[in-house]
């Protein structure tokens, strides 16, 4: 079948990778695609936040299936608007992206289904919210109920930060736009978080690898969120018995009530979870696979994973066999100098070809060709990813690709996995 995958990530260089291995792809379409997609297939610039546009371009490529990898034209209703054309698309509809385009409707839905997660309380009054915080103590979670790319989440250590946190969503000067004019406060969690991906029919689903994210830009978990700068697969901290407790007390309980509800869910349902000592807790949900774990988790993953999407769009999910994953793997972001914060593009990037004379895999992410020279185009510029029979030889393998690539700026973390070495010790 010829396939459109919209995307233009890292995320979507891998999935680009997965997708064309399979044996239904006969042809790929990215759009916007990047310069690592483009090997792969032909590359269309599209506005990713334009559902029409997207179903125009899915008709006129007369593409058979189409695959959305971020969250943007899924909360726009890319999937309502193929639906209504009859078109083939994975992905779920508007009502159920509003899991992660709107927080305080996800929190509210927790609470109706009795899903274990933080307290909370929402607000759109700046006054009102300053005043629930002064009645409380740090630390504390600030965040922004709208889609803000994974930075609108604040875990604040004083109280002081708090206030400064809900200022720049509702104050005068808010930088939060849209996404934070709603404000959902919840108590800190204390715990090791951890990503888990269920592929959805709308009733039944099928678990990939579950990940762990690392979202500090620097070592030890330090300075500001990114929207991550490193992942590995499988994450120790998801024993069998842990993944069961997962499945009966938050992926069944969201599935029966997105049902009920009048909104099943299909298509990706990122859960991001808190392991506590008091069992796993759900952080938030997400529409779509993560970036970047989503590098690490289809590196292990053994089976077609267009196969898999195409199997859940059509409610078929159950034809397939339970989802093994084969060995570790690993992916390393590199950087540029200023991310998250202001950042400088078209830096020169070199070294391409000493890192495919490694193991490791390149994935592009925010890259351009420019006058004939590939350059930066983004904050998070590659993923290097590593596959091994052990963590700490994917590990290995990755950061071995790493030291090979060469641009002004470039920064990663020098502790990817460290937490999960410590448990596999």
């Amino acid at each position: 079948m010829k396939v459109l995958l919209i995307g233009s990530g890292g995320r979507e260089h891998a999935m680009a990778l997965s997708i064309k291995k399979s044996k239904l792809c006969t042809e790929l379409v990215c759009a916007p695609g990047n310069p690592g997609m483009a090997k792969l297939g032909s590359c269309i610039e599209i506005d990713v936040g334009n559902p029409k546009e997207i179903a125009k371009l899915a008709k006129e490529q007369a593409v058979d299936f189409t695959v959305i990898g971020p969250e943007v034209p899924l909360v726009a209703g890319v999937v309502d608007a193929f639906q209504k054309q009859g078109m083939k698309i994975f992905g779920p509809t508007a009502a159920a992206a509003k899991l992660e385009g709107s927080k305080a409707f996800s929190k509210e839905f927790m609470k109706r289904h009795s899903v274990p997660t933080a307290g909370y309380e929402t607000f759109t009054d700046l006054q009102k919210a300053k005043d629930y915080l002064n009645e409380r103590s740090a630390p504390i979670v600030v965040k922004a109920s709208g889609l803000a790319a994974g930075k609108g989440a604040i875990i604040c250590q004083t109280k002081e930060e708090a206030l400064q946190a809900v200022e720049s969503m509702l104050g005068e000067n808010a930088v939060f736009g849209e996404s934070g004019k709603t404000v959902v406060i919840e108590e800190f969690m204390k715990g090791e978080e951890a990503s888990i991906f269920a592929v959805c029919d709308g009733k039944d689903y099928l678990l990939l690898a579950p990940a762990q994210d690392h979202k500090r830009i620097f070592d030890n978990d330090k300075g500001p969120n990114t929207g991550g700068m490193g992942a590995y697969a499988p994450a120790p901290i998801i024993t069998g018995d842990m993944m069961d407790i997962i499945k009966e007390t938050i992926i069944e309980p969201t599935l029966r009530g997105m049902a009920e509800e009048g909104n099943p869910y299909t298509g990706i349902l990122f859960l991001g979870i808190m392991v506590t000592k008091e069992g796993p807790k759900l952080v938030e949900y997400n529409c779509r696979l993560g970036d970047p774990e989503t590098q690490a988790v289809l590196a292990v993953y053994g089976g077609d994973l267009l196969d898999l999407f195409y199997k859940a769009a059509m409610g078929k999910i159950k034809e397939l066999a339970k989802i093994n994953h084969q060995g570790y793997a690993a992916v390393v972001v590199m950087a540029s100098e200023g991310y998250p914060g202001e950042y400088k593009s078209g830096v020169s990037i070199s070294g391409i070809s000493e890192v495919e004379k490694t193991s490791a895999l390149l994935l592009h992410a925010g890259t351009r060709i420019q006058d004939y020279e590939l350059q930066t185009a983004g904050g998070r510029v590659f993923g290097v990813v590593g596959k091994g029979t052990t963590l700490k030889a994917a590990l290995d393998v990755a950061y071995s690709g790493v030291k090979k690539i060469k641009f002004a700026g470039a920064h990663y973390r020098s502790d990817i996995g460290k937490k999960g070495l410590a448990k596999l010790k």
